[in-house]
């Protein structure tokens, strides 16, 4: 399967990695070193790869903002001091777990929870980002030094 998206350079690395992102499993990571061992230029093959990883886990942010508002509350405490504190600290700090939605199957579960939670969609983009374009860049190193 790796290699049917290797084929298609850039934009099979965009797809595989929009794939890998979203709710449904694969490895992008093998698309990258394929490419990359097969002469892919290292910048356009991480932006690539970031991009479309991104885009996968913000579709995954986007199918947990879907859920019900009806739901939230059943799941949120019942004791108004209890709920307040809880609902500041999501918006404080609940968009910052996106760094680690570059964890293989955790990070899609946290960013439908972190839709779910109604987390502030512009800084959970720049955590993903932040954690998704970390993993592809040392990855990209690493083969580099090999």
């Amino acid at each position: 399967m790796a290699d049917f998206f290797a084929q298609y350079g850039y934009i099979g690395m965009f797809i595989a990695s929009f794939i890998a992102g979203s709710v449904f499993p694969f490895s992008s990571e093998t698309v990258l070193v394929l490419l990359q061992l097969s002469g892919a230029a290292p910048m356009p093959l991480f932006v690539s790869a970031t991009v479309g990883n991104v885009g996968g886990s913000m579709f995954n942010y986007f199918i947990g903002r879907l859920g019900k508002e009806s739901w939230r509350e059943r799941l949120m405490p019942k004791d108004e001091k209890k709920r307040a504190r809880q609902e500041r600290y999501l918006e404080q700090y609940g968009p910052w777990a996106g760094v680690l939605c570059f964890i293989p199957i955790l990070g899609s579960a946290l960013a439908v929870m972190m839709g779910f939670a109604r987390c502030n969609p512009w800084v959970s983009l720049l955590a993903i980002t932040i954690g998704k374009a970390g993993r592809y860049a040392i990855l990209i190193f690493l083969v580099m030094s090999f």
